[in-house]
């Protein structure tokens, strides 16, 4: 069935194309991150603190709580296909501009500025695409295209770090050049969003499209409305999920940092061979990103997303403190594996989840809050590490403490199914 599925939607032409445009512009965006956290942390003449991590991270992710929201309720009046050109255009530009940073004698705040600049236009274009995919799909096979679009875009993105490995370590030693093919990346995905038609990916006419200072000024109100729109008892599978997935990001980006310092100082004194293992961490949990594309369609239909959930939480729980405590490269490999599946796989249901129970006219609200959620717990998650991670990454205590709130999450979510 799964199988059958797959081959109908690969058959229908418009999915085909906004799959396009997310794996060129996910590619783009692993490729530019692998290039940000080269030049901060794996410099050979910075030493870097898992504070200086939590604070990068702070500079460039906390400002999307402001964001976020102006591009939820612009989305629902926007034309998405312009989003997705334009977008891709302007991040190509500044992205250049960052590559001229990296080569230049600046102070870091410039550079944060410019890669601020970059990953903040990313919110548009990531929600953009998750709210135009019921456009281009029917809703029996709306599960399908969950699995395969989000988890082929994160792929892309492990494959386009991985390609930025290749040429920062094997091809050109400056991090320039890794920008300068991020850049390139986001034209392409640019050029393939001209194949859609204008208005093919919404939102509908219905809803109207006033002037950018109107809509501006009726922030506050569209969001509150996607906020009581949340808190609708059709809706409350949409608001568990969304609670769920950001308190999941929130141990996997506190696990994030304690693998970096691990590689840079644990497991090397090297900082290229520090780069070389993260490459390796980065790619196996990737892995476990297919697999979850693989198995979650098969799981979320026998048990219901929410219960699939439940259970990503609960092996998170179970394995992530018997394979993170050794603090051993082979067992955080095989962590990084399991962490990658799970995490996956709740996102796959909570967007199915969201795109199921949220109507159109709110749904780029409610993923551009899906997304301001996941920025605030990663940089959340940064500056806790900080305070637990000793300089050489091995803390127990966050091991713990991550476990913990998996099995808090799995509870929780289990309870909400019952009911």
């Amino acid at each position: 069935m799964a199988a059958r599925d797959l081959r109908v939607l690969l058959r229908l032409r418009n999915f085909r194309r906004l799959l396009a445009v997310r794996l060129l512009s996910q590619c783009a965006d692993g490729v530019y991150q692998v290039a940000l956290a080269t030049y901060v942390v794996f410099s050979p003449e910075k030493q870097t603190s898992a504070a200086a991590i939590a604070s990068a991270m702070a500079v460039l992710l906390l400002p999307y709580s402001l964001v976020g929201p102006f591009a939820g309720v612009l989305l629902d009046r926007w034309r998405r296909r312009q989003v997705l050109l334009h977008g891709n255009l302007l991040r190509a530009l500044l992205a250049s501009v960052t590559a001229l940073l990296t080569i230049s004698q600046v102070p870091d705040q410039l550079f944060y500025a410019s890669a601020l600049c970059v990953t903040a236009v990313n919110r548009f274009v990531l929600a953009g695409l998750s709210a135009a995919l019921p456009r281009v799909v029917d809703g029996e096979r709306l599960v399908m295209a969950n699995s395969l679009s989000p988890t082929a875009g994160t792929l892309a993105a492990v494959a386009g770090g991985g390609l930025a490995f290749v040429v920062r370590l094997g091809v050109a030693d400056t991090d320039a050049a890794v920008v300068l093919l991020a850049c390139a990346l986001y034209l392409c995905a640019a050029l393939v969003s001209l194949s859609m038609a204008v208005d093919l990916l919404g939102p509908d006419e219905g809803l109207g499209r006033p002037r950018l200072a109107a809509a501006l000024r009726g922030t506050a109100h569209g969001l509150s409305a996607g906020v009581r729109h949340l808190a609708e008892p059709p809706r409350r599978k949409a608001a568990w999920a969304l609670g769920s997935i950001t308190l999941m990001r929130f141990c996997y980006g506190a696990l994030t940092v304690m693998v970096l310092m691990l590689c840079r100082y644990a497991w090397s004194s090297d900082p290229a061979d520090g780069l070389a293992l993260l490459g390796l961490a980065v790619g196996v949990s990737g892995a476990g990103f297919f697999v979850a594309a693989v198995v979650t369609p098969w799981a979320a239909g026998r048990l219901g997303p929410i219960r699939w959930i439940a259970v990503c939480a609960a092996v998170a729980a179970v394995l992530e403190l018997v394979l993170m405590l050794p603090f051993a490269q082979l067992t955080t490999f095989v962590a990084a594996f399991v962490l990658g599946l799970v995490t996956q796989g709740a996102k796959i249901s909570t967007d199915t989840v969201i795109q199921s129970c949220v109507e159109d006219g709110f749904r780029g609200r409610i993923f551009s809050l899906y997304d301001v959620l996941f920025n605030v717990a990663f940089v959340g998650a940064a500056a806790v590490a900080a305070l637990m991670l000793p300089p050489d990454g091995r803390s127990p205590g966050l091991v713990v403490t991550v476990a913990v709130i998996y099995g808090a999450v799995a509870g929780a979510i289990a309870r909400f199914a019952r009911r």
